[in-house]
């Protein structure tokens, strides 16, 4: 049993000042955000249509937000998001299969991989629309 000293200067429950930060970690969390940035993206594009049926008044005004600077920045985090989040889908469906890439090591690639796939993914995706 431990000692009443050791106890105390441990916190009662995990905290992330406590564990060690790892990709799997940062990927789950990634995971989380990019969920609500797609919710919120949903919305976006929501708006986007209903101002495309309501005029053309509408669709100037939501097309300038949507071409300027901080919406283009807005519209790459999404496009990352959306790829981030196929990737993990793909590993999740992985993973519901034949019991594989549940080894620390295989998962922490996994999370290289989604990230590396979102961002590079995007980059060429966007690379290519500017073509456009």
């Amino acid at each position: 049993m431990a000692g009443q000293g050791r106890a105390d200067s441990r916190p009662l429950s995990p905290h992330l000042q406590v564990w060690k930060w790892h990709w799997t970690m940062a990927g789950s969390i990634f995971h989380r955000v990019s969920g609500v940035g797609l919710y919120g993206g949903a919305f976006l594009i929501g708006a986007w249509l209903i101002s495309l049926a309501t005029g053309p008044e509408a669709y100037a005004f939501v097309e300038g937000i949507a071409f300027s600077l901080p919406g283009q920045i807005l519209l790459f985090f999404w496009s990352m998001a959306v790829l981030y989040h196929f990737a993990n889908g793909l590993r999740h469906l992985i993973w519901d299969g034949p019991m594989v890439g549940f080894s620390p090591g295989v998962a922490s690639l996994w999370s290289m991989f989604n990230v590396a796939f979102a961002i590079i993914g995007a980059a060429v995706i966007w690379s290519l629309a500017s073509f456009y």
